[in-house]
């Protein structure tokens, strides 16, 4: 008879103990499953297809029949390369060497692992995983002889099958998981269970994926806690104004628009990478626009209404604040592409009070939106509109379901296989806690930015688009431009940016910083990572161009930005705090609005 498992502490696990938890498993996922059912019934029937994959991959597979002879070629290629493998890890288990057939990629980091290398029998599952997986990509995935838009689709979606069926994500092919599952005579997989039993219940039944510790995070308290105060607010936003940190500062005040796909305070995080932190100690009077996280109330809240309370309405309440209608505006993501939209309407109806503008990773020419156009077809945007009827909105864990799906194995994978089959707590890390605090979308608006950014294109037309009446041309913004782009951008890739960037008219600075979407951005200078790279003069024609004249920079792109913004400045006034203009503080920052968290009472 085996010993009992021993637990974390060292003492044998009852096995009347796992019995118990056994039990407690089945109750909650019997009690899960009625819920589940409950749901579907009440909410009505939905589209077994919401994505239209039936018929992409029906055309795909037509494509790859009609051709039997590539078809065969292929195959006789990955018979070819599997007999090698054979051979290669038999030699390897006589005890001698055999060059690999194939390797991951240095950017894959499944398989870490020392076992994947040093033992035969998991080199050869890695092996051939990676064969099939290049086979399968091969025939199915290139999209020779499909309609641009169906290829990527098929391109994208079977990458996520081949994903998902990685070795990695089993229990007896992952080396790593086997060797937990004996030292600890499989606790390790009950607590998985009950670690996917708790996310279900989170979840009301959808599978929410614990990222990190949530309890570790307090907004306020370890994340946002740039001292500032709330000091105007609408049904759609908060306006938080920060403390001045220097005895003087910039004349004109500087407006940060975030996403509102996501929470503001990816701008300030912790005190050592609080890109608003930063902005303050430089001397900037720092106001951002924090956005509701709205609910069915604000169904109808349209992009008109984004642009007309959300900027428009912050620089009326910073004028209020201090005195000054001249401002300098940053724009992030989604908030880059309502500020580019704010801009035409500002341009329009001759308002100048924009004196520089800054886009960080922002669209505005979606004709190449990178993977996110998998998602984006008239099939797809109508069944979406449909579910977003009902309810009046877009639940925030499907859109933070399709950004994960653009790096499936860093943000699925990897926490399936930490939380379920290692049965261990996600760590601590800032930025999935923000990642994981999704945000709504209302109906209308997102239909509209779905419809004629991404679908049909037309923010990037003269008059393409009309907000509050007004015909939108980005074509006549004259205000001096400041573009960051990050070379890993899977959301807005920098190619996309860069074609945007040529739409003005005025000045423009653009700038290519190493890493992704996120990391690339919020990149303090004291860290020392990454790079960018810059280049004088007006953008040339193509971003090829670009890129082969420009001067490659170590570190932070934040202090080449601060020497672009100062010259648009105004020169230097005593410090401003909140509350001392015409607008009182209604409550400190970060505000009710940023708390406000979906499935939170």
């Amino acid at each position: 008879m085996s010993d009992p498992t021993p637990s974390d502490d060292g003492t044998p696990l009852d096995p009347a103990e796992i019995s118990r938890t056994m039990l407690d498993v089945a109750t909650r996922s019997q009690r899960l499953a009625a819920r589940f059912f409950e749901k579907r019934a009440r909410d009505g029937s939905t589209n077994p297809d919401p994505l239209g994959l039936a018929d992409t991959f029906s055309k795909a597979m037509f494509r790859v029949m009609s051709d039997p002879v590539a078809l065969g070629k292929a195959q006789i290629d990955f018979w070819r390369d599997s007999l090698e493998l054979w051979r290669n890890t038999y030699t390897r288990m006589l005890g001698m060497e055999a060059p690999p057939v194939v390797v991951p990629h240095d950017s894959d980091r499944r398989f870490a692992h020392t076992d994947w290398e040093d033992n035969a029998v998991f080199d050869y599952i890695k092996q051939s995983y990676l064969l099939t997986s290049r086979y399968i990509l091969s025939t199915l995935g290139t999209g020779d002889g499909l309609e641009a838009k169906t290829a990527e689709k098929v391109q994208f979606f079977t990458r996520q099958f081949i994903d998902a069926c990685a070795p990695t994500n089993f229990v007896l092919t992952n080396p790593e998981v086997l060797r937990a599952t004996l030292d600890s005579k499989g606790e390790n997989l009950v607590k998985g269970l009950q670690n996917m039993l708790e996310d279900l219940e989170r979840g009301d039944g959808r599978l929410q994926l614990k990222m990190t510790d949530s309890d570790a995070f307090e907004l306020g308290v370890n994340v946002a806690t740039t001292p500032g105060k709330v000091v105007f607010e609408n049904s759609l936003m908060q306006l938080i104004q920060y403390e001045p940190a220097t005895e003087t500062v910039f004349r004109r005040p500087l407006l940060i628009v975030p996403p509102w796909i996501n929470k503001y305070y990816i701008m300030d995080l912790r005190p050592k990478n609080s890109f608003v932190k930063w902005l303050v100690e430089q001397g900037h009077t720092v106001f951002v626009i924090s956005w509701v996280n709205p609910d069915e109330a604000l169904a109808g809240k349209s992009f008109d209404d984004y642009m007309l309370d959300g900027p428009l309405a912050a620089l009326e309440a910073i004028a209020d604040a201090t005195g000054e209608r001249e401002v300098n505006v940053v724009g992030y993501c989604i908030g880059g592409t309502l500020l580019a939209a704010t801009l035409g309407y500002m341009a329009a109806r001759g308002d100048e009070r924009a004196k520089c503008a800054t886009f960080l990773t922002s669209l505005i020419d979606f004709a190449e939106p990178g993977e996110l156009g998998v998602f984006i077809d008239e099939y797809q945007i109508s069944n979406l509109e449909a579910e977003m009827e009902k309810k009046g909105y877009l639940d925030g864990s499907s859109m933070a379901t399709t950004f994960s799906m653009l790096r499936a194995n860093d943000l699925i994978w990897s926490f399936v296989i930490n939380n379920y089959l290692l049965g261990k707590e996600p760590f601590a890390f800032d930025l999935l806690y923000w990642n994981s605090d999704s945000t709504r979308m209302p109906r209308a608006m997102h239909s509209f930015y779905l419809r004629n950014m991404y679908l049909e294109n037309r923010l990037r037309e003269p008059g393409g688009i009309t907000l509050a009446g007004t015909p939108i041309d980005v074509t006549r913004v004259k205000t001096p431009a400041y573009f960051l782009s990050t070379k890993e951008d899977h959301i807005a890739p920098w190619p996309s940016t860069y074609a945007g960037a040529k739409l003005f008219r005025g000045p423009v600075r653009f700038v290519l910083a190493a890493s992704g979407h996120i990391a690339g951005v919020i990149n303090p200078p004291l860290a020392q990572k990454y790079g960018y790279w810059t280049s004088s003069g007006r953008p040339p024609a193509t971003p090829e161009a670009w890129l082969e004249r420009a001067e490659s920079h170590e570190g932070s792109w934040w202090p080449n930005w601060g020497k672009w913004c100062q010259r648009y400045g105004g020169g230097r006034v005593p410090a401003r705090r909140p509350g001392d203009g015409k607008l009182p503080v209604l409550e400190a920052a970060p505000g009710s609005y940023a708390k406000m968290r979906i499935g939170a009472t």
